[in-house]
């Protein structure tokens, strides 16, 4: 019997693991062939497809757990084997949505995101950073929840920087940004502000690379 939960880890790296066992395995004549098409890059979008919906047939073969809000949060696969300390999820809406150039992003992801990384991190720990188009490995919006690197100058990379006061309107002032310095294609990265509120930098580059803790010490 399937168990729900509301935990950080809702949906965990094994079922990734099996997602990808299942495309290299099953070739069986009951398996349809749409199953074995689930691109490396959709995985993300396989999920919140297919992992959150307990009433969907197969869910129990399928899935380990899921959130029932309009976003999930699972851990991103980079804390496999990791120190338990060590912290990097990932929230998604369920909605298919394409990643940060896509219309259809919801403002509600951030503070979604930022609750759950306050669970496990200091308000001035905490990152969130969606990566660009060009250096993103799935075309599936997804914010990744990590700890800031210690030290790190959000100036020091020659980034656009800007400030707001809340969490409802982060991709509306990166847009008017990104517009006023003629930023075609962007990252987003999300941390606390010392003054109050939060800093808003817009990156070229990957913002969970360049700002981020994203992979742990063995």
């Amino acid at each position: 019997m399937c168990k729900n939960t509301n935990e950080f880890e809702c949906i965990g790296m094994n079922f990734l693991k099996s997602v990808l066992l299942t495309l290299l395995v099953l070739a069986a004549p009951l398996q349809s062939a749409k199953a074995l098409e689930v691109a490396r890059s959709d995985m993300l979008l396989h999920i919140v497809e297919e992992c959150t919906n307990t009433q969907k047939p197969g869910y129990c073969e399928k899935c380990l757990a899921p959130q029932r809000q309009a976003m999930c949060v699972m851990r991103d696969i980079k804390m496999c084997g990791c120190p338990k300390q060590f912290v990097h999820g990932l929230v998604l809406p369920k909605a298919r949505v394409t990643g940060i150039e896509d219309p259809k992003r919801t403002e509600a992801i951030w503070q979604f995101a930022w609750d759950i990384a306050r669970q496990r991190l200091d308000t001035n720990e905490i990152a969130l950073a969606v990566n660009p188009p060009s250096r993103r490995s799935q075309n599936q919006l997804h914010v990744h929840l990590v700890r800031l690197k210690p030290g790190i100058n959000t100036d020091s990379f020659g980034n656009v920087t800007v400030r707001t006061q809340n969490l409802t309107n982060v991709w509306a002032v990166a847009s008017e940004s990104a517009l006023k310095h003629q930023l075609k294609e962007y990252g987003l990265l999300v941390t606390s502000d010392q003054q109050g509120g939060y800093l808003v930098v817009l990156t070229q580059d990957s913002p969970e690379m360049l700002y981020t803790q994203a992979y742990c010490t063995p």
